[in-house]
C-alpha cells in the first residue's frame, strides 16, 4: 500500500471507531486543547483509537480534529457506516488475500507434471539432461546426481554396457536426518557423512542409524530425454510397500 492509502485507511478506521463508540455509549468527547479525541469508554475502542491516532501524520490529525470540532455530535448514518466498512475491507482484503494465498500455497503438494507424473531430469543449473550428454561424461557403473521428482537430488546409474541407464534411480536424501548421501566408488557404497549411515549400490541399508532404504524412482529414456516418475509399486529390496509412497 502507498503512504496515501495507509493514511486514508487509518483515518477511516479512526472515524469508524469513534462513530461506533458514539452510538453504543451515547456521547463523544473531543479535547480541543490537547488536539486529540478523548479515549473511548470501552477497552476495545480505546485500543483501536490509540493505535490509529499514533500512526496518523500531523496533517491527518488536524483534519480529524477540525471535522469533529465543527460538528462534535456527528454520527454517521447506517449507509455511511456500511460504506466505511466496505472501504476498510477493500483496503485490507488484497493484503490479507495475498499473504494468506502464499501461506496456503506452501501446503499445496508440488506437481510432478508430464505424462504419467514423469518429470525431466535437470542438471545443477536447471538445464534438461539428455542421454547423449550424460554418457559423454559418465561411464559404466557411474552414479551421479540430477534434480529429480520435487527437485530432490537423485542418482542416475549407468549400466555395465556404459550406454544405458538403470531402470531405477535413487533419491540421495538420507533416511536418517535428511543429509545428501555421496557415492563412494572405492568402497562401492553410499556413505552418509553426517552420522555414518551406509547404503548398498541399490540403496538398501547396510549400516545404521538410517532406518529405511533410499527411495526409488523410475528412470526412462524418452527419445534421448531422461525422465523420472514416482515408484509406487513394491520395493524389490524389501518386498514391502514403498515407505515414501
Amino acid at each position: 500500500l502507498t503512504s496515501l492509502q495507509v493514511n486514508a485507511l487509518l483515518v477511516g478506521v479512526l472515524l469508524y471507531s469513534v462513530a461506533v463508540n458514539r452510538t453504543q455509549e451515547g456521547s463523544l468527547q473531543l479535547s480541543a486543547v490537547r488536539g486529540k479525541i478523548a479515549a473511548p469508554r470501552t477497552s476495545f475502542q480505546n485500543a483501536v483509537n490509540r493505535i490509529a491516532w499514533k500512526q496518523l501524520p500531523p496533517s491527518a490529525k488536524k483534519t480529524v480534529a477540525q471535522a469533529f470540532l465543527s460538528n462534535p455530535d456527528m454520527v454517521p448514518d447506517m449507509g455511511k457506516r456500511k460504506l466505511m466498512n466496505n472501504l476498510v475491507l477493500a483496503a485490507v482484503a488484497p493484503v490479507v488475500a495475498s499473504a494468506g494465498g502464499a501461506y496456503l500455497y506452501y501446503f499445496y503438494p508440488p506437481q510432478t507434471g508430464g505424462a504419467g507424473g514423469a518429470v525431466g531430469a535437470l542438471d545443477a543449473l536447471g538445464n534438461p539432461v539428455t542421454t547423449e550428454s550424460w554418457f559423454k561424461t559418465h561411464k559404466k557403473n557411474a552414479r551421479d546426481l540430477v534434480q529429480g521428482i520435487k527437485g530432490d537430488p537423485t542418482y542416475l546409474i549407468v549400466n555395465e554396457d556404459g550406454n544405458s541407464l538403470n531402470s531405477y534411480g535413487l533419491n540421495a536424501v538420507c533416511t536418517h536426518l535428511g543429509c545428501v548421501v555421496p557415492w563412494d566408488a572405492s568402497s562401492n557404497k553410499f556413505k552418509c557423512p553426517c552420522h555414518g549411515s551406509q547404503y548398498a549400490p541399490d540403496g538398501h541399508v547396510v549400516r545404521g542409524p538410517a532406518p529405511r532404504p533410499l527411495a526409488l524412482a523410475h528412470i526412462m529414456d524418452d527419445n534421448g530425454k531422461i525422465l523420472l516418475s514416482p515408484w509406487t509399486e513394491t520395493d524389490f529390496r524389501t518386498g514391502e510397500k514403498p515407505w515414501w509412497a
